[in-house]
C-alpha cells in the first residue's frame, strides 16, 4: 500500500486513518478529501489535503487519484430524532452524503477492484445497518443502502475473478468522533484505524468492532424478535442514552 486516499479523512475515525496510515514506512502519500479544511495541528509531510464535497454533481475530481493502491470512505453523519423531525432537505442531504457519495466513490475506483494487482478498499457503515433503529430511521436506511451495494459488488468481484474486496465497516457510536455532536480526538480512535487498515489488507469483508463482547448479542435479540427490539431501542435512545 503506497499511496491513499481518505473521503472524510479531515475528523473522526477518518482523521485517526488519516494520521495512521501516514505513520506507516510502506505508504508514500496519503491523500485526504473533505469538506472540511484539515486543521493545521494535525498535517504531516507525507498528507495532502484537499477540499471536495460528496454532495457535489461533478466527480472528476477523483481522477487525479487513479493511481491509488487503497480507498478509505468515512465521510457521514446522522442525528437523532423522529421521522417528523426532519424535512426534505435533510433527507437529500443525508442520502447524498451517507449513501449516494459512498456508491459514486466505489463506482469511480471499481475498475481498479477489477485489477488483479492489490486495492484495500473499506467503508464506514454502521451497526444500524443490521438492525431496527428507531429515531434514527433515515440514517440507518442511509447505511442500509451502502451496506447491501457493497455486498452485491463483493459478489460481482468474486464472479469475475478479482480478489479484491470492498471491506463494511459497522461500529456502534464511537467515542472520539464528531459524530452526533461529538469532538474529533484521534487518540480515542488509533487502535480501530489500525485494525480496519489491517483487517483491509488482508480483504476481510465485514467488520463489526465489538461483535463478541456487545453486538453479537445485541444482532441476535434483533434476528429474535425484531419489533421488541425496535421498542426496546427507541426507549432506550429516548432515555438519552446512544446504542
Amino acid at each position: 500500500m503506497k499511496r491513499v486516499l481518505i473521503v472524510g479523512g479531515a475528523s473522526g475515525i477518518g482523521l485517526s486513518l488519516s494520521l495512521y496510515l501516514a505513520r506507516q514506512e510502506d505508504v508514500e502519500r496519503v491523500f485526504v478529501l473533505d469538506k472540511k479544511p484539515f486543521e493545521e495541528q494535525y498535517k504531516q509531510e507525507k498528507i495532502s489535503a484537499d477540499i471536495f464535497d460528496v454532495t457535489c454533481e461533478d466527480y472528476s475530481a477523483l481522477e487525479r487519484y487513479d493511481d491509488i493502491d487503497a480507498l478509505y470512505i468515512t465521510a457521514g453523519y446522522g442525528h437523532l430524532g423522529m421521522v417528523e423531525d426532519f424535512d426534505d432537505k435533510y433527507i437529500r442531504s443525508i442520502f447524498a452524503v451517507n449513501a449516494e457519495g459512498p456508491i459514486r466513490i466505489l463506482r469511480h475506483f471499481y475498475p481498479q477492484m477489477l485489477e488483479a494487482k492489490p486495492f484495500h478498499c473499506a467503508v464506514m457503515v454502521s451497526i444500524a445497518a443490521h438492525l431496527s433503529s428507531p429515531l434514527f430511521a433515515y440514517y440507518s436506511a442511509t447505511k442500509a443502502a451502502v451496506r447491501m451495494f457493497i455486498e452485491a459488488a463483493n459478489v460481482e468481484l468474486e464472479v469475475q475473478g478479482s480478489e479484491n474486496r470492498i471491506m463494511e465497516v459497522s461500529p456502534g457510536s464511537l467515542k472520539g468522533t464528531s459524530f452526533n455532536g461529538g469532538q474529533s480526538d484521534p487518540a480515542q480512535t488509533t487502535a480501530l484505524a489500525r485494525e480496519i487498515v489491517e483487517r483491509s489488507k488482508v480483504r476481510q469483508q465485514l467488520f463489526i468492532p465489538q461483535y463478541d463482547e456487545v453486538f453479537k448479542g445485541v444482532l441476535q435479540r434483533y434476528q429474535d424478535n425484531p419489533h421488541k427490539y425496535g421498542i426496546d431501542s427507541y426507549w432506550y435512545k429516548k432515555n438519552g442514552r446512544k446504542r
